[in-house]
């Protein structure tokens, strides 16, 4: 986590969630590492999104790096709340394969997500692979279904199809 107390936008600032961070701050996978994020762009991508879509509301910026899964599962579940609470999960899917073939691998890494089938997700289908997959036990935890919103690669707006990288939207709701 971040010893941030606000992270910025140019649509303006997010206050971080400092008492979700202290309900956290004691779980073994759980550390202050602003390195961490330094070079992490994940985050700065998604919150003009958050800020539209959602207004006012709390962060709590977290990178996983080298957690396990089960560990990124314990701490979503440590945070998990009722209908106020929007966990986001951002990873990259294949990286740098042929268009067609990225296209395969990363239907197949859908096909996973969308079944909360974390067993069958690893590093070359996505990078977040762990985010993923702790995201992916909790929700079959909580009893949560997926359905995936898009699927697409760099290929589909870049033009260059030699070399691609992956993306996927998934929507995760209560049965």
């Amino acid at each position: 986590m971040s010893s941030a107390k606000s992270f910025q936008s140019p649509l303006g600032s997010i206050p971080v969630d400092e008492a979700a961070l202290d309900q956290i701050r004691n779980l073994p996978a759980v550390t202050t590492l602003d390195a961490a994020h330094d070079h992490e762009h994940s985050l700065e991508a998604h919150l003009p999104f958050l800020q539209i879509a959602l207004d006012e509301f709390k962060l709590v910026p977290l990178v996983v790096g080298d957690a396990a899964a089960n560990e990124v599962e314990v701490v979503l579940n440590e945070l998990w709340g009722g209908e106020e609470t929007c966990m986001v999960v951002s990873s990259d899917l294949s990286h740098y394969h042929e268009y067609q073939a990225a296209q395969q691998i990363d239907r197949d890494t859908a096909r996973a997500i969308e079944s909360l089938n974390w067993q069958e997700l690893n590093d070359p289908r996505a990078c977040g692979c762990h985010a993923i997959c702790g995201l992916l036990r909790a929700a079959r935890e909580h009893g949560l279904r997926c359905r995936i919103v898009d699927l697409r690669n760099s290929g589909d707006t870049s033009g260059r199809r030699d070399r691609v990288v992956g993306y996927g939207a998934f929507v995760f709701t209560e049965n």
